[in-house]
């Protein structure tokens, strides 16, 4: 069974919501709307408090390189635009609209029907991508079709579609595969042709086997270049880098992209919406969130509006916020705590994850006892203890000797630490500041 060879962990699966159907959500009665919700420049408003705007209305352009145009995601009325609190604890600023019915734009052309004629060419259809503001789903919301804007001297012979879901608790995205896959196929279809290439591989841990299955037998259908790639289930196999090794058998150096081996890796979820994108004109105003954890009764995968609160989510799903210590946007392994529940749905939000009181709670941090588990577990090579221990005496030059910019935030060494050390604390608060002086060096 393919995996990637280097470091990785096994925790707990905890797929509660592995059996429910996708449920469309409820409009809420405001939508709340952040002009950040994807990697890069913050959006730049377009409507103005009192502005009329319905489903799919671009709100917001996208103007630097970097950067996603952003879509009511409702009908109704601009209410204003304001600072809102947004996954990170922070108010950012966010367009409020009151919620006046669910009148859709007359552009947008839902099938009912899986149209499998893909008319537009490559550029044309890179340039939809960004129209419709697709972005990476799977946490790191990377505008898509900066993605496929290949830079000069650098080709591509291969996609992959990363449909590993390897974050414990989340199915949004195995889900996607068992309720819309030829919707998925289409999708892998219209990125080959963006990318122009002949290849393309779908990744899927072999704890999925339903999905592997279903995908196997449609993709036999179709006459493609497309493999269904059967994986080890091992941590972080989703991760680019990973997931190339496993599937490619590449290593994507140091300070490298994968388009330097010459592939391009997709979310699975991202992949639906650029086929809604392409094929039925439908802007990225909606998404799949799994809502699940221990203290909730109906573990769910709801497709929701951007903008709503997640304190609606959680009271569909049943939630017992009593007994509850710590709400997380996203899995376990890499999500963020929630300071409020009345942040946002955004594009970025693949999960809302409730640990009981007893796990949430971290254990007193013990001397480091030199066993060097976190170092086998880095999928990355590093040696974070070593990184952490600098970080910790702000000695940058050491953290950015250890390659603190290759560590991917997966949380393995965290997890593996006998001794409770707060690993991946100091290795993020390492990798902004080298970070930062890295840019500003190079100014």
């Amino acid at each position: 069974m393919k995996t990637f060879t280097i470091g990785g962990v096994h925790p707990a699966g905890n797929k509660l919501s592995s059996k429910s159907s996708i449920e469309t959500f409820p409009l809420p009665e405001k939508a709340y709307i952040a002009l950040s919700q994807h990697l890069g420049a913050p959006a730049v408003p377009v409507v103005q408090k009192g502005d009329k705007v319905k489903v799919g209305d671009l709100i917001a352009k996208g103007e630097a390189f970097i950067s996603a145009n952003i879509h009511s995601s409702v009908s109704g009325t601009v209410d204003k635009i304001d600072e809102w609190i947004d996954t990170s604890g922070f108010k950012v600023p966010t367009i409020i609209i009151n919620v006046e019915g669910d009148d859709w734009n007359d552009s947008i052309i839902i099938h009912d029907f899986v149209d499998r004629n893909i008319t537009l060419s490559s550029e044309e259809i890179i340039a939809k991508i960004k129209e419709m503001g697709v972005v990476g789903l799977g946490g790191a919301t990377f505008p898509t079709h900066v993605k496929f804007m290949l830079p000069p001297g650098k080709k591509a012979d291969t996609l992959i579609i990363n449909a590993v879901e390897c974050e414990p608790f989340l199915t949004s995205d195995h889900r996607l595969m068992l309720e819309r896959p030829d919707e998925i196929i289409v999708g892998t279809q219209i990125l080959m042709k963006a990318l122009r290439v002949p290849q393309a591989f779908i990744g899927i841990e072999n704890n999925k086997p339903d999905a592997i299955r279903l995908l196997q037998e449609k993709v036999s259908t179709y006459t493609t270049g497309i493999e269904i790639v059967p994986l080890k289930v091992k941590y972080p196999q989703g991760a680019e880098k990973q997931l190339i090794k496993a599937i490619l058998n590449r290593e994507v150096p140091s300070g490298k992209l994968p388009i330097d081996v010459g592939c391009v890796v997709n979310n699975l979820g991202s992949t639906y919406a650029v086929y809604e994108a392409v094929q039925e004109n439908k802007p990225l105003f909606e998404r799949l969130v799994t809502v699940t954890g221990f203290t909730v009764g109906k573990p769910s995968n709801f497709m929701v509006r951007i903008g709503t609160p997640v304190s609606q989510l959680l009271l569909a799903a049943n939630a017992d916020l009593d007994n509850t210590g710590k709400v997380i946007s996203g899995g376990p392994m890499m999500g963020k705590a929630l300071t409020s529940l009345d942040v946002p749905v955004t594009k970025g939000t693949s999960g809302i994850l409730l640990m009981p009181e007893e796990l949430s709670s971290r254990h007193e941090s013990l001397n480091c006892i030199r066993c060097g588990k976190c170092v086998e577990a880095c999928p990355m090579g590093l040696e974070p203890y070593l990184i952490s221990a600098n970080s910790m005496c702000q000695n940058w030059e050491r953290v950015e000797k250890a390659h603190v910019m290759d560590c991917i935030e997966c949380g393995c060494c965290q997890f593996t630490c006998p001794s409770f050390r707060p690993l991946l604390d100091y290795l993020r608060v390492g990798k902004r500041k080298v970070g930062q002086i890295i840019k500003n060096r190079a100014k």
